[in-house]
């Protein structure tokens, strides 16, 4: 769906109000750090950061009009442990050191349904090596969809890199979800997959 312009989300704005908008290694503290690529509007993660305040999480969005409606969020909650990322998840790795993140949440990320386009999907082997690079030791990645076809291709995917710890086909409702989890829950089931990182698996592929 295409994002309403916001007339104040220019990177100038962003960027004064403490978003990072440059590829940059990001300096983290020691707090357990949590990262969410694709975060929309900003629901998920700022109701996680206002219920683990110490925490640290991050919200990664490459759209400058929804990113700008995170901050919003993040200004409206007084959240001094959420930074916001305007950027693309294929340069993970010039913002993330190695062996620095705890948890991944993807929800409801584009599933590219063409067959030529399934390498952009955010589960998609290329990515996958990329999180397991930044991830720690026994981290986890939480992925959640209402796309089926998605679903079943990212457990393939995902097979060889994690070790998955849970799969569900019909999620019960959270206190975290989405805004689009929210609207689609009415239309049909809601698909969640939690795996868990094993360092080193990566390099027999």
């Amino acid at each position: 769906m295409r994002q309403k312009k916001i007339k104040s989300a220019t990177i100038e704005n962003l960027a004064s109000e403490g978003v990072i908008v440059e590829i940059q290694k990001l300096k983290l503290d020691n707090r357990k750090r949590f990262l969410e690529i694709g975060s929309g509007k900003g629901q998920f993660i700022t109701a996680k950061a206002k219920d683990y305040p110490d925490d640290l999480w991050i919200a990664m969005e490459v759209n400058i009009n929804v990113c700008y409606r995170i901050l919003e969020k993040k200004n409206e909650m007084q959240l001094d442990n959420l930074i916001i990322v305007h950027g693309d998840a294929q340069y993970l790795e010039q913002y993330f050191e190695a062996d620095s993140i705890d948890g991944l949440y993807l929800n409801f990320s584009d599933p590219w349904p063409k067959k030529r386009h399934h390498k952009r999907r955010l589960t998609s082997p290329s990515f996958l090596k990329q999180y397991c690079n930044i991830l720690k030791q026994n981290a986890f990645i939480q992925f959640r969809t209402d796309h089926l076809d998605l679903f079943q291709d990212s457990l393939e995917y995902i097979e060889p890199y994690l070790n998955i710890k849970s799969v569900d086909y019909d999620l019960d409702e959270s206190p975290y979800m989405t805004e689009y989890e929210i609207k689609k829950r009415a239309l049909g089931p809601i698909y969640q997959l939690i795996g868990e990182v094993e360092k080193h698996v990566e390099e027999n592929l």
